[in-house]
């Protein structure tokens, strides 16, 4: 197939980018690399790129034209957590809403049979505890979390007979990637105790979160991409697994169980985390039956550790802003690398 990954720089579609090449399709990639240089271990392998921020790449003139003859489009391109939709709720919006909303109507003009959108489990927002299936009622408590279920919303209408929307609501990945992030949770409790003995929780604790390794979740989007129409076609899967559904706490006990002589403290601030999730993976399971997750979280933490060992990793770096979202984007806003509405310096428009 000829594909197109929107954000194939980043920390899933970096991981992804070489799954669907090891399967042997054609790949054209789209994305900013507004994080450029933040590399763990070897850069991000290299694909030819159609375009760059999705916000030009919409508003040029001959967009249907570049999307013409692909077969289907991965839309991972956006603002990635709640920190940065918080940070500028206005740019979630026109990033993570608008642009993903015009992009699916651009490649059904285009003739692309499958759009495959990066959503997630955060639409669910605080399960009260129940395991949340797809037809569970959203209840996003973010403007990331909000971003995802409107663009659900809003191209779900868009299938016929030539046009299969699906989306993937991801549970919160964690495991090694070239573009690791530390604001994830499994990542960030991991790096604390590597570095510094010390299990820090931000919260409090109580909070549901369900968990996947990104490797799983990049072989879901893989697998969607190459499924038949009819059990993808208007499809909403959680890619989760339903075993692997953890308070925070106990991820805390169980990375202190594996550090010798870590301890777990609590940030000064921590507080009930109004996010609070836990979802079955049933329907995925029963649709997409090649999709077989293969890592467990202890299995990612021992991955995790490894890499960190391997790597080096101090305190200063994971600290940083080169592996956390919000503080990189801040850092290139306040050197002037990135304009304040995220786009980089050294930006090429459309012709």
């Amino acid at each position: 197939m000829k594909i197109l990954v929107t954000g194939h720089m980043g920390y899933i579609g970096s991981v992804l980018v070489p799954v669907l090449l090891d399967r042997g399709h054609d790949l054209a990639g789209l994305d900013s690399d507004l994080f450029g240089g933040c590399d763990f271990g070897a850069p991000p392998v290299q694909i030819p790129q159609i375009g760059q921020d999705i916000r030009d790449f919409i508003a040029a003139p001959d967009v249907v034209e570049r999307l013409s003859g692909f077969d289907a489009v991965i839309h991972l391109a956006g603002l990635s957590n709640d920190a940065l939709g918080a940070y500028r709720p206005d740019l979630t919006d026109d990033i993570n809403c608008t642009a993903s909303i015009v992009l699916a109507r651009m490649a059904k003009l285009a003739g692309v049979s499958r759009f495959i959108f990066a959503s997630s489990c955060a639409a669910y927002g605080d399960s009260r505890g129940r395991m949340a299936g797809e037809s569970a009622a959203p209840r996003p408590v973010s403007a990331y979390a909000t971003s995802k279920v409107e663009v659900e919303r809003a191209i779900m209408p868009l299938a016929d007979s030539g046009f299969s929307p699906v989306s993937l609501r991801g549970a919160t990945a964690y495991g090694v990637s070239p573009r690791l992030r530390f604001d994830l949770v499994v990542n960030n409790l991991v790096a604390w105790a590597f570095t510094r003995r010390t299990v820090r929780l931000k919260s409090e604790g109580s909070a549901w979160r369900p968990l996947i390794h990104v490797e799983d979740l990049a072989h879901a989007f893989a697998t969607a991409a190459e499924a038949p129409r009819d059990k993808v076609h208007r499809g909403i899967f959680n890619v989760a697994r339903s075993a692997e559904n953890f308070r925070v706490r106990d991820l805390a006990r169980m990375v202190r169980d594996m550090v010798p002589g870590a301890l777990i403290a609590h940030a000064a601030d921590a507080a009930r985390d109004p996010r609070s999730y836990r979802v079955s993976a049933d329907h995925i399971a029963d649709a997409l039956p090649d999709w077989q997750p293969r890592w467990n979280c202890r299995d990612g933490i021992a991955q995790l550790l490894a890499a960190y060992e391997a790597q080096g990793l101090s305190g200063t770096a994971f600290e940083g802003p080169g592996f956390d979202r919000i503080a990189h984007l801040r850092q290139r806003v306040a050197e002037g690398s990135a304009t304040r509405d995220f786009f980089p310096l050294e930006r090429k428009l459309a012709a």
